[in-house]
């Protein structure tokens, strides 16, 4: 089966408490959900049904994001969000605070994101969006609701873009899921000439979520859910907690 994946149109602006499984059941037009179709969600949308959007006229600063403020060229009250949400911080420049994050992966800024938040009667620059708390969870919920619904099994995936360790530029990658492997272990799998595979284990949830940003687009195209279907994989349980890399594997620590 050819993998194919349709961004869903129509998606309305999302607010906190808004029924994600009935907006994307609405917007299928046509589509038919089968057993181990896949759903990807932008982490925007999932945030924002969960009330995860701030005001930053009503946080504090503490003294250490003060302190860190004009070294960053940050407002000190989302250097508070981004320390709040933080199990550590690894590295600073202008502009840029890398963490971890409260989830255990390593992120810019905590997952804190300006783009397309807007707060109900106020300016757009006023309001941020923080990370699901867990989007294993949110995924395993929109997960259930839909079968509940549709009587079908779904794989769900929640992705955010991220920057690389390596490579210039951002990309699509998974921070929860439900029904989906996160890796693949290929390790002992034969190549076209029977060579054995020795180290091969593939981010296959990663992949997917790279597939499934390109075709969501990062700025006004307003499809902010793909449905996916032909994931060459069997789908599977995984969790994000698989995708993350030990510390002590971690070679830019």
């Amino acid at each position: 089966m050819p993998l194919t994946l349709t961004p869903l149109q129509h998606i309305p602006l999302i607010r906190q408490g808004d029924d994600l499984a009935d907006i994307i059941l609405n917007s299928l037009h046509g589509t038919e959900l089968q057993d181990n179709d896949i759903l990807v969600l932008a982490q925007k949308i999932v945030s924002k049904s969960e009330g995860r959007m701030v005001n930053l006229a009503s946080v504090t600063a503490s003294e250490q994001a003060t302190e860190l403020a004009p070294l960053l060229e940050k407002d000190p009250r989302l250097v508070e969000l981004i320390l709040q949400e933080s199990n550590e911080i690894l590295r600073t420049r202008k502009g840029v605070i890398v963490v971890e994050h409260k989830l255990g992966f390593v992120c810019a800024n905590a997952g804190i994101d300006h783009s397309n938040v807007v707060g109900e009667g106020k300016q757009n620059e006023d309001y941020v969006l923080l990370l699901p708390e867990d989007p294993d969870r949110s995924a395993q919920h929109l997960r259930d609701e839909i079968k509940k619904r549709t009587g079908k099994t779904l794989g769900v995936m929640i992705i955010d873009s991220h920057g690389r360790a390596w490579r210039n530029g951002t990309v699509g990658v998974c921070i929860g899921l439900s029904g989906i492997p996160a890796i693949m272990d290929e390790r002992g799998w034969q190549d076209l000439f029977s060579y054995t595979l020795k180290a091969t284990i593939v981010g296959v949830a990663d992949e997917l979520a790279a597939a499934a940003s390109l075709v969501m687009g990062q700025a006004a195209e307003g499809t902010p859910v793909v449905h996916v279907r032909g994931f060459p994989y069997p789908l599977g349980e995984g969790a994000l907690k698989d995708l993350i890399r030990p510390k002590d594997m971690d070679m830019f620590r």
